[in-house]
């Protein structure tokens, strides 16, 4: 006999204009004195996010009898409960956020995660959880990929999960909205777009997603099916925007609505590609931090900051294979995907925190730096998502260049395969040892690194440079170098909204440094000619000798000197952003080793 759940949770709306829903929680059972926490955080979005700031104050009662709650924290609280009656506990739940992050309510459309809305209670989060979603404005439906136990046509009703950590890990869509389905490898995937046009292309959407689908399915699973039986897609189509969380067997999406492809009209190619780019993203979390997770993960820990040094590995390697995957199915070619690493290289190299800190360091601050930018970010640490996806090409890369028994040449799909096959969380010493069995010869003398893990603490641990100028012209592919844009040259980010030309952020060792600027400058004049926009600087801005600058700090005029740039388009410090772009290209007349080398890896 099936054992009916402990924990019980009825969300409504309770005010669409004012963006409220209303929580009941019930639990069955209570302790004598029941805890009832919020989550801090939510997984993949590595920031304390305070969702308790938008809880109403709560009210419980046990039978007739009303009982006092007490705080404890920010985000936890204590009932005091007598007898064996259930406890119910209500609030209300300010929903505004338009992000994938937390909960959004309005007139038109609902969204949430459970992080952001569903109480804990203590003591009871192995337990089976059900929820009931009603009491939502006529005509919505209900999109998740929670297990439905009695629903409607429209979705609305009971829902069920095993545990607190399955039920916070299904977002639910709520509203009028697109929806669509395709089957891949016997999996069922649904596809949920809110806010999108009228001539939205669902067709060609669909079977784009199911190629990505496909071939990520067997990447990791081969002929077998894998564990889950249900996907669901949820992605809401805005003026603009662009991001994604991603989920057990679901993930929640955004994206600009120009980005989507509409029927009988031109698709933004490069919109469009990058909108796939997100898709497969999130969906390769599907395995590569949601089951394959770093062991500070497992459990969560929903009351604090979940510290690891691995999010080079979960983030950036699932930023390696983003695109990879889409020239793996034949959604953009190969000059397309080298234009692409382009970018992502030049995207590093204009960071001058690159050469302080480290991708592993970079991984554990995540929760202070990362996701806390600010005019300073640039200096002080550097992406694990874009560096990562970096140190996953050196090593696939430098695998391919490894000693072969014949069978099949070492990559970096074997090493994330033998990853898989541990079905456990994992640590940095179990990277090293797949990258151990899949090359057991160790790294080439060209690395100078005596084992993997000798490797891995260069390019992960360390600053030096990463090797991609020479490994990619292994591959087959050309590497070129031209001056960057005069902004990137001086070292400052510059912003020309509403006429003003104000500095965002200056790099560390840059001329713009030594010249003395500092973010939130406003630029009035360059040698007497007034500045407004971005081109103005390079219009008057001469190489050659140093420049008297006039800027407004704080409504004070003040006169800087801006020193010459000589030699003519230098790069920067050896500390510095490059003052560099890098161009790939594809090298023509290859031999015939480099181009099966390149053949090999462009084709997985």
């Amino acid at each position: 006999m099936k054992t009916a759940p402990m924990i019980d949770y009825r969300i409504e709306v309770g005010s669409a204009h004012a963006h409220r829903f209303l929580v009941t929680l019930r639990v069955a059972q209570p302790q004598t004195r029941q805890r009832l926490s919020l989550p801090v955080w939510i997984p993949g979005s590595y920031l304390v996010r305070e969702f308790a700031k938008h809880l109403s104050p709560l009210s419980a009662q046990q039978g007739q009898r009303t009982l006092e709650v007490q705080q404890l924290d920010k985000s936890s609280w204590v009932v005091d409960c007598t007898g064996k009656g259930a406890l119910t506990v209500t609030y209300e739940v300010y929903a505004f956020d338009t992000s994938v992050r937390a909960a959004f309510l309005d007139s038109r459309r609902g969204f949430f995660n459970g992080t952001s809305v569903f109480l804990q209670a203590e003591g009871f989060e192995g337990q089976p959880h059900s929820l009931k979603i009603t009491g939502l404005p006529k005509g919505w439906s209900v999109a998740t990929g929670l297990t439905s136990v009695k629903v409607n046509a429209l979705g609305l009703g009971d829902y069920e999960a095993p545990d607190y950590d399955s039920l916070v890990d299904h977002p639910v869509e709520l509203g009028n909205f697109w929806r669509g389905a395709f089957t891949a490898k016997s999996v069922v995937h649904e596809f949920v777009v809110s806010g999108a046009s009228a001539d939205l292309d669902g067709p060609r959407l669909l079977a784009d997603t199911q190629r990505i689908c496909e071939a990520q399915i067997a990447f990791w699973h081969g002929r077998r099916k894998p564990a889950f039986e249900r996907y669901v897609f949820l992605l809401n189509a805005v003026d603009d925007g662009y991001g994604g969380l991603e989920h057990r067997n679901s993930t929640a999406l955004i994206c600009a609505r120009r980005d989507l492809p509409r029927t009988g009209r031109p698709v933004n190619t490069d919109a469009y590609q990058t909108l796939l780019g997100l898709i497969s993203h999130e969906y390769f979390h599907t395995w590569n931090v949601k089951r394959l997770k770093p062991a500070e993960f497992a459990p969560y820990n929903y009351t604090q900051e979940n510290y690891t040094q691995l999010l080079w590995f979960f983030e950036g390697f699932t930023s390696y294979y983003d695109d990879q995957f889409l020239l793996r199915t034949g959604l953009i070619d190969a000059k397309t995907y080298v234009r692409l690493l382009a970018k992502t290289i030049n995207q590093v190299q204009a960071t001058p925190g690159r050469h302080s800190y480290s991708v592993a360091q970079a991984s554990f601050d995540a929760w202070t730096r990362y996701y806390r930018p600010d005019e300073n970010t640039a200096n002080a640490t550097v992406s694990y998502y874009t560096k990562g996806s970096l140190v996953g090409l050196c090593l696939d890369l430098t695998l391919r260049q490894c000693p072969t028994d014949g069978k099949q040449v070492p990559s970096l799909d074997g090493v994330m395969q033998r990853l898989w096959q541990l079905q456990r969380p994992i640590q940095e010493v179990d990277i090293v040892q797949a990258l151990q069995d899949e090359a057991p010869g160790g790294p080439p003398a060209w690395t100078a690194a005596h084992s993997w893990a000798d490797l891995l603490k260069t390019w992960v641990h360390g600053t030096d440079e990463l090797p991609l100028k020479s490994l990619l012209s292994a591959a087959g592919v050309t590497w070129v170098s031209k001056p960057a844009a005069l902004a990137q040259r001086l070292g400052v980010r510059l912003s020309d909204a509403g006429g003003n030309l104000k500095v965002q952020a200056v790099m560390r060792h840059s001329v713009a440094e030594s010249a003395g600027l500092s973010a939130a400058d406003e630029l009035i004049a360059l040698d007497g000619w007034r500045l407004r926009k971005n081109d103005d600087l390079a219009l008057w801005h001469n190489e050659q000798r140093a420049q008297a600058l006039l800027i407004c700090r704080d409504q004070a005029l003040l006169t800087l000197t801006v020193p010459a740039l000589v030699p003519a388009n230098p790069a920067m410090g050896p500390k510095g952003a490059s003052g560099e772009i890098i161009a790939l290209a594809l090298t023509e007349n290859l031999d015939a080793s480099t181009a099966q080398r390149r053949q090999q890896w462009l084709k997985g």
